[in-house]
């Protein structure tokens, strides 16, 4: 991979849910329509469940999950700030395994505004 690695991981996993979508699509729809639902605004901002589901993703240490919902964060609106403090609070609930995921999320972040 290129320097725009996390650009292209997600590349890569939207090309995956694709053909997971072709092999079994009742179940990738019903998991579109929890995702799509889930996100959506409501008493809390897409923005703001996007960051939680990335502070989820560095928490558990998937790497993908960041790759994902920071650039869904990034899209509804998140400021880097917002990315900043969430990564805090992430590593708060993680504790030292999430501290690399954190890195992770941090060089995505960077990588996503080079873009």
């Amino acid at each position: 991979m290129s320097d725009d690695k996390h650009v292209e991981r997600r590349a890569a996993l939207r090309a995956g849910y694709r053909d997971l979508a072709a092999a079994i699509p009742t179940q990738m729809k019903g998991f579109g329509d929890l995702h799509r639902s889930s996100v959506a605004d409501g008493a809390l901002s897409r923005a703001t469940k996007e960051l939680m589901s990335l502070a989820i993703g560095i928490s558990t240490r998937c790497e993908d999950c960041v790759t994902l919902h920071l650039y869904d964060a990034l899209q509804a609106g998140a400021t880097d700030e917002e990315v900043h403090e969430t990564i805090g609070v992430a590593l708060m609930m993680g504790g030292g395994p999430a501290s690399t995921a954190a890195t992770g999320a941090l060089e995505t972040l960077a990588e996503y505004r080079r873009a």
